[in-house]
């Protein structure tokens, strides 16, 4: 069949139709991609929701995204590292270690000099226990980023858990200079203090930490702690209270602020207290034991009983909870059974502070002095702030000083003398019996008194001694460093000790009228106190006579003070009276004299 002309137009003009269509629809095509992103653009889109996803906790997503981004190709090595670190910091959040592991080592393998994968890695080693592999992880990132504030904070908490509590102090100073402001490494160094028994140094870096975050719960609670150990227990429960308002659910909080009502003789208000451990761990001993002990304070020997029995069932090693039982047996007149309890307590446990300060009570209860304060000797030979133990041996008549005390030649002076006990050294006078001035180090050296200062009113007991603290590293060489110690002679206690000379620098002390002093430490913190309470006179209104034109209402007017005062009607036109009467002078009545 042959094709006519009119075919042939026909499909002439179809092809040509077919042809602008195919390219209309290519430069359609053409323009529809070129609006779309780039390969890389879209990575960086994909990067920022990973970022944000796990900046919002998000963590499945944000592995989600890190996973899409990583399958693509050409991604250079330092990129693909960061993005295996930040993947790993997901995975760490999930839980899944050994995914978290293996990113964390091929992004060592891509850009060795990524100090950031190092610091991360030696955290999540710390988490597992191996606490030397973690300190090689954070040398390494220091050696890289000498700067690196975090590290040092991390190889210091790496540092304190291998026991090398110098070490770690050392760093955690480094980590505090670099960010001063940060809580952590200001709590870090506290605990290391309390770890070389120097709870005054603790409690100062707690109250800095606390001061830097107020909702910082772990300070409070550590400062708490430190507190304690220096007898300063209505402080410590301020404290304690302040942790539990932030953190309700933590028993150990309870339980400290328990035991230091307990110390101040607040008995009902530690059961309450220890009643709260024990629905928060029921099946804890130690909730039932402390709760026992203070029942059986507040004589309430029935519940006492009923609770030490319940602390035995549960744990029936604990030789506290036999020791207390026999306690609550001697408060109860009961001293067979309470030998019973109190001789498989010793079994268990003969070197227990809390077994030996119970012997001592059952021996004191039968007549037998000496022999109770060689138990309670014994006891704080262990545990050398156990107030219970220090109380009885007080009721005895008893001169803790005369027992174990070691006079140091050549530290004392100006009525102090310098005493060695348990590795420890005090200060103590004859002129000032009842308190002892724990000589806190702050580098290597023995402490050597250097002045004593009694001040006046309005700080009238209020002395200061200053002592050798030892030898620190220098900015260039080791310097000499004097510390301070706070004493109220009026409640026999050490208020602060305060650092007050490191080389060439010296604290400034400001000793105002109101009471307290504020000290420029040479560290560069300042710390207010306030010693003594500076009763304020009250001020006394005075009539005057009223100028012309000013208000006639008299000031003890009653819309001007009282209930009427919150009344806006009369403040209103007293406040117009007051303008009219105030009404400035113009430049002419200036110049003038008019």
């Amino acid at each position: 069949m042959t094709m006519s002309d009119t075919d042939r137009s026909v499909e002439k003009r179809a092809a040509t139709t077919r042809a602008i269509t195919a390219a209309v629809v290519s430069a359609a095509v053409a323009v529809l991609f070129s609006a779309l992103p780039a390969r890389s653009e879209i990575s960086e889109l994909r990067a920022r929701d990973a970022a944000i996803a796990l900046s919002r906790g998000d963590s499945v997503a944000a592995v989600d995204h890190y996973t899409a981004i990583l399958a693509e190709e050409n991604i250079p090595d330092d990129r693909r590292a960061t993005l295996l670190n930040d993947r790993a910091v997901a995975y760490v959040r999930l839980g899944k270690t050994r995914e978290a592991i293996e990113d964390y080592n091929k992004a060592v393998v891509l850009f060795p000099e990524y100090a950031a994968v190092y610091n991360n890695r030696g955290n999540l080693l710390m988490a597992l226990g191996l606490h030397g592999e973690a300190l090689k992880d954070f040398n390494r990132a220091i050696a890289l980023a000498p700067g690196y504030a975090a590290a040092y904070n991390n190889r210091a908490g790496a540092q304190s858990r291998l026991g090398h509590a110098d070490d770690a102090i050392r760093d955690y100073t480094r980590a505090i200079k670099l960010m001063p402001s940060s809580p952590a490494p200001l709590a870090g160094r506290g605990k290391a203090y309390l770890s070389q028994d120097r709870p005054h140094a603790a409690i100062r870096d707690f109250s800095r930490a606390v001061g830097a975050d107020a909702r910082f719960a772990t300070g409070y609670r550590n400062r708490a702690e430190a507190k304690i150990e220096v007898a300063h227990y209505n402080e410590a429960i301020e404290d304690l209270s302040r942790a539990i308002a932030f953190d309700v659910a933590n028993p150990e909080a309870y339980l400290l602020r328990g035991h230091s009502y307990l110390a101040i003789g607040d008995a009902p208000a530690a059961v309450t207290d220890f009643t709260r451990v024990i629905e928060l761990a029921p099946s804890d001993t130690i909730g039932y034991e402390a709760r026992g002990l203070a029942n059986t304070m507040a004589e309430a020997f029935d519940a006492a009983f009923a609770d030490l029995n319940e602390a035995i069932r549960l744990n029936p090693r604990s030789a506290t909870a036999f020791a207390y039982r026999g306690f609550a047996y001697v408060r109860n007149g009961q001293p067979d059974i309470a030998q019973r309890d109190l001789d498989a307590a010793a079994a268990l446990e003969k070197d227990n502070p809390e077994v030996l300060w119970a012997l001592a009570e059952s021996e004191e209860a039968q007549g037998r002095s000496e022999k109770a304060i060689e138990h309670l000797r014994r006891a704080l030979a262990i545990k050398p702030d156990f107030k219970r133990a220090a109380d009885s041996l007080q009721r005895l008549g008893f001169v803790l000083a005369s027992a174990s005390d070691t006079p140091v030649k050549g530290l004392g002076g100006f009525g102090w003398q310098v005493i060695a006990n348990s590795g420890r050294f005090y200060a103590v006078s004859d002129n000032h019996p009842n308190i002892r001035v724990p000589l806190e180090p702050l580098g290597e050296g023995q402490p050597r008194i250097l002045s004593w200062e009694l001040k006046d009113a309005p700080f009238r007991d209020i002395g200061v001694l200053t002592y050798h603290g030892g030898v620190i590293e220098g900015r260039e060489k080791p310097e000499e460093v004097e510390l301070a110690a706070i004493i109220d002679l009026k409640s026999n206690s050490v208020v602060a000790i305060e650092p007050h000379r490191q080389g060439k620098e010296v604290s400034n002390w400001t000793w105002g009228e109101n009471g307290r002093v504020t000290i420029a430490s040479v560290d560069g913190v300042t710390d207010e106190f306030t010693l003594r309470q500076v009763r304020q006179e009250p001020t006394v209104s005075r009539y005057r006579q009223q100028d012309r034109g000013e208000s006639s209402d008299p000031y003890w007017a009653p819309w001007n003070e009282g209930p009427w005062a919150s009344d806006p009607s009369h403040r209103s036109r007293s406040a117009s009276r007051a303008r009219k009467a105030k009404k400035p002078k113009s430049f002419f009545q200036l110049l003038f004299g008019n």
